[in-house]
């Protein structure tokens, strides 16, 4: 039963139950700062410590939820009346309790620890172009999950559990028709763009790119889309990340001296992801209030910023100044060459991170039919490279020259993320749908962009879709955030007319 906050006064139970949650995401924090000190600061031979330190930490994360008195007090609040806040917050720890309490603790352990090493074999079998190296990984961490799976629930479809840890309410069926229908819109529409003669500035940026220089201009860009240093920090890593809470949210991108639009990009990207965490209410530090709605709401952030904005003619226009200032050999280039460059879309290109926005899909969805088929047992560990190469032929009509710029390039399976792929470009097409409300509710959005006044956009997703942590379902806050079902509807309208535009087509 759900009533008004302002009438209902906490019952003990709901108290106490905060405060053993609380306990359980101080440990699951803690966990996180470890692995993002793996990933950024940790010297090379610390893994087998690391591993301990974490699959100890993920036990104890377990054990705190399932063995204390959790599962009591939620029996005790089933018919209490609670405010709709409170009621969500119950609804959250309930969902994570039971999927938890169904999962014995040695095998949360034994998953952390496989993750964990799997992490600096795959590290390794990438530098090395060894996808043997890195299989028998795979492999355990395929056979971990299905047990993950089955203990949850035997009588479903394996992947969809795995993807509910990702997005808990939304319908694997909604996501596979939303990635059914990009697929069967950007195959065709990418071909156009190679058929087409139109003559971007796809080479504006060519030449060496001091990464130094690059880091100083990232932070620059972050600085001015208003990141909180004293609340996080910028860092290097293999793959970029974000990492934290909204006291600490770090974020770490990379550099190639041949592409600095991709550092850019991956910059504003994971500030996208920070700026969400950052902005999650301080008063409900710990609590399910206090987190992010999920994967797919926290991609929408990223994106949002990273196409939406950082891709943007406005964007251009306000930036080019800067970047000429950082790199003198760019001073030929016009705000228009700028944003073409930017918005190419290549002919030839095998790594995801790096993808243009539209081929970027493609790629997703290859990852997701490969998870679905290794999950389901449809495809063996050692036949993934093969399919892969199969895949990308099919899709994007390329072939990777090498498994390290194939099946080995991306660090999630390392983790043992099965069913977390499909969150990307799905929260791709949620940016497309907020983007949309966020223009029409804001004056002169895009002037206002260019004038770098992007306190409007920050101050309306705030109060949209941060403020509310995990408040509504992942349709509810969508409906609540634009008055319109979450649907592919907004994101086709937009790259269908951005690219037709460029490439006339």
């Amino acid at each position: 039963m759900a009533t008004d906050a302002s009438a209902v006064e906490a019952p003990e139970a709901y108290t106490e139950l905060l405060s053993e949650i609380e306990r359980v995401n101080a440990v699951e924090s803690a966990s996180e700062i470890l692995s993002w000190d793996q990933q950024v600061m940790m010297p090379e031979s610390g893994t087998p410590a690391r591993s301990k330190q974490l699959s100890t930490l993920s036990s104890l994360s377990h054990d705190l939820l399932v063995d204390g008195p959790v599962g009591d007090l939620l029996d005790d609040l089933e018919d209490e009346p609670l405010s709709d806040e409170q009621q969500a917050v119950v609804r959250e720890v309930h969902r994570q309790y039971v999927r938890a309490e169904r999962v014995p603790g040695e095998l949360v352990e034994e998953i952390s620890e496989a993750t964990s090493e799997a992490l600096g074999a795959w590290e390794s079998a990438r530098e090395n172009d060894d996808f043997d190296e890195f299989a028998p990984h795979l492999e355990r961490l395929v056979d971990l999950k299905r047990q993950y799976a089955d203990h949850i629930d035997p009588d479903a479809d394996p992947y969809a559990v795995l993807f509910a840890d990702y997005e808990p309410w939304l319908p694997l069926s909604q996501a596979e028709s939303i990635l059914d229908e990009l697929r069967e819109t950007l195959v065709p529409l990418i071909e156009d763009i190679r058929a087409s003669d139109a003559d971007l500035a796809t080479d504006a940026f060519e030449g060496t790119y001091d990464t130094e220089v690059q880091e100083e201009l990232s932070r620059e860009v972050l600085e001015l889309l208003d990141y909180d240093f004293s609340r996080g920090r910028l860092d290097v890593s293999t793959h970029p990340f974000t990492s934290g809470n909204q006291f600490d949210c770090r974020v770490t991108t990379r550099f190639d001296e041949s592409d600095p639009i991709g550092a850019l990009t991956s910059t504003i990207h994971e500030f996208g992801h920070a700026y969400y965490t950052l902005g999650l209410p301080d008063e409900q530090f710990g609590s399910p209030l206090g987190d992010h709605r999920n994967l797919s709401v926290h991609e929408s952030q990223s994106r949002l910023w990273e196409n939406h904005v950082g891709r943007s003619a406005a964007f251009w226009r306000l930036l080019l100044p800067k970047f000429e200032s950082a790199f003198p050999q760019a001073d030929d280039l016009s705000p228009q060459d700028a944003y073409e460059a930017a918005n190419q879309v290549y002919d030839e290109n095998f790594i995801r991170v790096e993808a243009d926005e539209l081929t970027y899909h493609l790629h997703i969805i290859v990852r997701f039919e490969i998870e679905r088929e290794l999950i389901g047992g449809d495809l063996a560990v050692s036949d993934v490279p093969e399919r892969w190469n199969e895949l990308y032929e099919e899709y994007l009509g390329i072939t990777p020259p090498s498994d390290a710029m194939g099946c080995l390039q991306d660090i999630h399976w390392s983790h043992g993320s099965f069913g977390y792929f499909p969150t990307y470009s799905l929260g791709s097409v949620m940016a497309a749908q907020l983007y949309d409300a966020a223009s029409d509710e804001i004056d002169d959005l895009e002037p206002k962009i260019e004038a770098g006044n992007f306190e409007p956009l920050g101050e309306w997703l705030r109060e949209n879709i941060h403020q509310h942590g995990q408040r509504y379902r992942t349709n509810e806050l969508v409906v609540e955030a634009t008055g319109e079902d979450f649907t592919a509807e907004a994101f086709i309208d937009y790259v269908t007319e951005k690219y037709g535009e460029l490439y006339d087509c």
